[in-house]
C-alpha cells in the first residue's frame, strides 16, 4: 500500500511540473508601460504614443489583431511575427474630436502570446476650445 501512496504522489509531482513547464513556453509580452495620461488637451486635439513591447517568450509572437474601443483611437501593429528577445512598437493616436471630458481609450491587443488579450490605454482630460 505505501508504494502505491509513493507512486501516486511521484505521478502527481511529474504531472504539476509538467504543466508548469507548458505554462513558461511560447511567446509573452511584456510592455514598457501599459498607459499614458496626457493631461489636459484641447478639443480637436490629436495625441498620439508608441507602446514598446518585448517577446519574452520562448517562441515567436504573432499579433493578429489590434482594437480600439472607439472610431477616434487608431492603433498600428507589427504584421511580422517578433522574435523572442526582441522588441516592437504599437503606436497608437487619439482624435478628441468630438470628445469632452475624461477619456480613456483602451486599445486591445490579440496575440499567440501565454496571456492572449492584453490592454494599453490612453488617457486624457478633454477641455472645450478657447476663442
Amino acid at each position: 500500500m505505501k508504494k502505491l501512496g509513493v507512486l501516486l504522489t511521484v505521478f502527481a509531482l511529474v504531472f504539476a511540473f509538467n504543466a508548469n513547464a507548458q505554462d513558461q513556453s511560447g511567446a509573452a509580452i511584456t510592455f514598457k508601460e501599459k498607459s499614458i495620461d496626457f493631461g489636459d488637451i484641447t478639443q480637436g486635439e490629436k495625441v498620439e504614443h508608441t507602446f514598446e513591447l518585448t517577446n519574452t517568450g520562448t517562441a515567436p509572437l504573432i499579433i493578429s489583431n489590434v482594437a480600439a474601443t472607439c472610431g477616434c483611437t487608431v492603433p498600428s501593429w507589427p504584421k511580422e511575427p517578433i522574435a523572442p528577445g526582441k522588441s516592437s512598437e504599437i503606436k497608437v493616436s487619439f482624435n478628441s474630436s468630438g470628445k469632452m471630458g475624461k477619456q480613456n481609450s483602451v486599445v486591445r491587443i490579440y496575440s499567440n502570446a501565454s496571456e492572449p488579450i492584453e490592454k494599453v490605454s490612453l488617457i486624457s482630460n478633454v477641455l472645450p476650445k478657447t476663442k
